[in-house]
């Protein structure tokens, strides 16, 4: 190794402590030495992005590292070596001279895109075609939100634009958006759809910068018509990805493209938002999702037996909404666990059984906060593995299925979002986690074993045993 690389190897550690791991990642991780003489550090940097940045912002902390590793003064330099575009390339670039690209008709799903990076394919969250407005239980909690979201999927880009919903999680905010795609796919085919969570965004950002794509970056995201994003409130805290996002939706919003953003809270109490990003947020429509009352809790319970074709007595299903009052998520799971007790046992619901089997979610007082932690720890007691191991990489069979059921559990006893559960988990990809609580909901109502070790697992997490 060269000189110029075995300092700045020593260096890097250092750095990596001064900064956010968000910032090393965006701006720092693509910075490779080139030449070290006579004070002189010189540096190359991957894109003009990352030039300008580095330059502006973090030079100085450079050049006070290595100069603490060599104990003497050190001037940096930084020198633009963008690498050649692969020649896979040549159609974006045939594009702009006005050679038309062939047209995809989107499916029903997101189609997936090229990103650049060697060809890597990157595809949006699939749409769910469970969620659609068709079976969105409407009420006064959510009323003007469900308004908006049907006015934008009927003509998208000329009202409420953006349409920007927020409220806790659980209560609908993605069964909206995914509701929009789903409606825009069917009734305009020729309208490009890309629904992405903002983990996504982010992690897209970082790979063109990375691999000096950020023209396939910069079209995959502006040249689409509807843009759906959700969890914005991930932007905290970000400039970077908050300073891309503010030129995209600049861009889309001057083409008259549709965007509809959720998060947790109103653009204003999300803090550390560039106020240029804020004003744009609260430009549009700015509609909140409340939690239901008794009888919306009701008619969902009611709509989801319906779907699921499971005949549950009016008394089980006002049990349920009486207890259970502030997350859909948690209501609707609460009903899977009567109906799979139902199955297993092949008899008919009834109240004593919701009573015994949901005993634990009728306590005296206010519950318990539950956190991932809680079930992690009580999932590998349960199962007989280290909370490492069920985090880890390892794929044996008894293993994946904890993880499975600890991820159920995450996503059913807690407010955490897909994306924050797949980062619990060793940093996963979300739609593993999606894969998860999808398949211990079915398995909950095929296989007793499963059945009674995801309800006693319930049971001790709330009880705190």
């Amino acid at each position: 190794m060269s000189q110029a690389g075995e300092l700045w190897t020593r260096c890097t550690k250092s750095l990596r402590e001064q900064v956010s791991e968000t910032t090393w990642q965006l701006w720092l991780s693509g910075i490779e030495p080139v030449d070290y003489a006579d004070g002189v550090f010189i540096l190359s940097v991957p894109n003009p992005i990352i030039h300008e940045r580095v330059e502006t912002r973090y030079l100085p902390m450079i050049e006070d590292t290595l100069a603490n590793e060599v104990g003497a003064p050190v001037r940096g330099r930084l020198e633009l070596h963008e690498p050649e575009e692969p020649e896979s390339a040549e159609p974006e670039f045939e594009e702009f001279l006005g050679v038309p690209a062939p047209v995809e008709t989107p499916g029903p799903a997101v189609a997936t895109t090229q990103n650049g990076a060697g060809g890597r394919e990157t595809q949006a969250v699939q749409l769910d075609p469970k969620f659609v407005f068709e079976t969105f239980v409407a009420a006064s909690s959510n009323r003007l939100a469900h308004a908006a979201a049907q006015a934008v999927a009927e003509t998208p880009g000329r009202s409420y634009n953006p349409l920007f919903i927020y409220g806790d999680s659980g209560l609908g905010k993605t069964h909206l958006l995914h509701a929009i795609g789903n409606y825009v796919s069917e009734n305009f085919n020729r309208r490009k759809i890309l629904y992405v969570t903002t983990e996504t965004f982010m992690n897209d950002f970082v790979d063109s910068l990375r691999t000096s794509t950020t023209l396939a970056f910069k079209r995959r995201y502006r040249e689409c018509d509807i843009l759906l994003i959700d969890d914005v409130q991930f932007m905290e805290n970000k400039e970077g990805l908050q300073e891309e996002f503010f030129h995209t939706y600049n861009d889309l919003k001057g083409a008259s493209k549709q965007m509809v953003l959720t998060s947790d809270r109103p653009p204003k109490s999300i803090e550390s938002l560039e106020d240029r990003l804020r004003s744009r947020f609260l430009s549009g429509l700015i509609t909140e999702i409340s939690p239901p009352d008794l009888e919306t809790r009701l008619a969902i319970l009611r709509s989801k037996s319906e779907s699921e074709h499971q005949e549950v007595p009016h008394d089980v299903l006002e049990f349920i909404a009486t207890h259970v009052k502030n997350n859909i998520r948690e209501l609707e799971g609460a009903l899977t666990r009567i109906s799979a007790f139902a199955k297993l046992n092949k008899e008919t619901i009834s109240l004593a059984d919701a009573e015994r089997v949901l005993s634990d979610i009728v306590l005296a007082g206010e519950p318990r906060r539950i956190t991932p932690q809680m079930i992690l720890e009580a999932t590998a007691v349960s199962y007989g593995f280290s909370i490492e191991a069920i985090c880890g990489p390892s794929r044996t069979r008894p293993l994946v299925t904890a993880r499975q059921v600890a991820m159920y559990l995450v996503r059913n006893l807690t407010d955490y979002s897909y994306p924050a559960i797949a980062r619990v988990f060793g940093n996963r990809d979300h739609t593993t986690v999606i894969h998860a609580v999808d398949k211990i909901t079915g398995q909950m109502q095929q296989r007793r074993q499963i059945y009674e070790q995801v309800t006693e697992l319930i049971q001790q997490v709330r009880a705190g045993t």
